[in-house]
């Protein structure tokens, strides 16, 4: 009879970690997104998500600069499509602040590496990592921001 329990207690379990599996998903996309071109320049022209996904969003951004950003899951890819920024990556925020539950704001950086971007750059930046659009020579700098949320 213990055999019969063990078994039949083992087989629920093995069921119950592939059906979370599959409701998982295999990955990041978890779907096929097609955003035509009409629609990207609409949302470049304002900013804004063109696709949002679990776990994963990507933004069509216009931006000036600004505060230090610093997030503890959002690990970031930026695509620069127009303009020129100096962004700063890494070092010691100053005068942080919480302003949302998994992202921290600053005023400024001490330190950190810094990078000239221009049209057809790509910068990676993983969660946990403060990075400042210090200076935008051309007014606005207009990327696409592919955000990965980690765990």
């Amino acid at each position: 009879m213990r055999i019969l329990v063990t078994r039949a207690t083992l087989l629920t379990m093995a069921v119950l970690l592939i059906a979370a599996a599959v409701s998982l998903g295999s990955g990041v996309p978890a779907a096929v997104h097609y955003i035509g071109h009409d629609k990207v320049t609409e949302v470049m022209s304002k900013g804004g998500p063109i696709v949002s996904d679990p776990g994963l969003i990507v933004l069509a951004q216009r931006r000036e600069a600004g505060p230090v950003e610093y997030h503890d899951r959002t690990n970031h890819v930026f695509v620069i499509v127009e303009g020129e920024a100096t962004l700063v990556v890494g070092g010691t925020m100053v005068d942080s602040k919480r302003t949302a539950p998994d992202q921290m704001r600053a005023p400024s950086l001490e330190g950190g590496t810094i990078y000239h971007l221009s049209k057809g750059d790509v910068i990676t930046i993983p969660a946990k990592t403060p990075h400042w659009f210090k200076e935008v020579s051309t007014k606005t700098v207009a990327y696409y921001a592919v955000n990965i949320e980690s765990e």
